[in-house]
């Protein structure tokens, strides 16, 4: 990513860090919104506890699930302040578990390089390149291993003008406002051999009802 936009958008997003957790799906703070995501990670991840990479961790709550599911997830953010609330989080709850701040389109070394799962949820529209980001991706897994890739489609890219701002000029960001799983599909089959969609329409994933496209791929390679 460029230095330039990685600088923005850390920014952007360090400003939000504070209230993030207010969003229902963001603090896992309502029981039945927390017990809805466990139990769908619980579904989406190997039996055996397993290497999990969570790309653009936020404040770690993914995180935390995945820990208290018995995996060993390490966590990349590129906002150093929404990663700060992710250690504290997980280490409150007793977890020893790396969070890093970096950019998570390109992981750094460090998060580490084999892993048995790949997640990430609403990550790629915030993201220059997600084909390419998706190819680093693949790249991590060991064989067998699987991407989780929690998406959707929920606004028209923005045109310039429009009051919805983000930290980026829109027509820099190619899946701006959310990628269709048919899209997201056809970037994925080059790098996989197999893959599935599974729509996310409970509203108790979202704390509300949804009427856009919200769905997870999970994609083996």
């Amino acid at each position: 990513m460029p230095e330039t936009n990685a600088t923005s958008i850390s920014s952007f997003w360090d400003a939000a860090a504070a209230s993030f957790d207010e969003e229902a799906d963001h603090g896992l703070r309502d029981p039945r919104v927390r017990a809805a995501w466990a139990e769908r990670l619980r579904s989406w991840m190997p039996h055996s506890p397993s290497d999990v990479l969570d790309l653009g961790c936020g404040t770690g709550s993914l995180s935390l699930l995945l820990a208290e599911l018995g995996h060993r997830p390490v966590g990349v953010d590129l906002s150093p302040l929404m990663v700060e609330q992710a250690r504290r989080k997980l280490t409150a709850a007793g977890f020893d578990v790396a969070m890093m701040a970096g950019d998570a389109s390109d992981p750094p070394a460090e998060a580490g390089t084999s892993f048995d799962v790949i997640l990430s949820r609403h990550l790629l529209w915030t993201l220059p390149d997600p084909e390419d980001a998706l190819r680093r991706w693949a790249g991590l897994l060991r064989p067998g291993g699987r991407l989780v890739l929690v998406e959707g489609r929920w606004a028209a890219p923005a045109e310039p003008g429009d009051d919805r701002s983000y930290a980026v000029e829109p027509e820099s960001l190619p899946w701006m406002g959310g990628v269709g799983a048919e899209r997201l599909l056809q970037a994925l089959r080059p790098l996989t051999v197999d893959s599935r969609v599974e729509p996310l329409t409970d509203p108790d994933l979202w704390g509300r009802p949804i009427q856009d496209e919200r769905y997870a791929v999970i994609a083996f390679v």
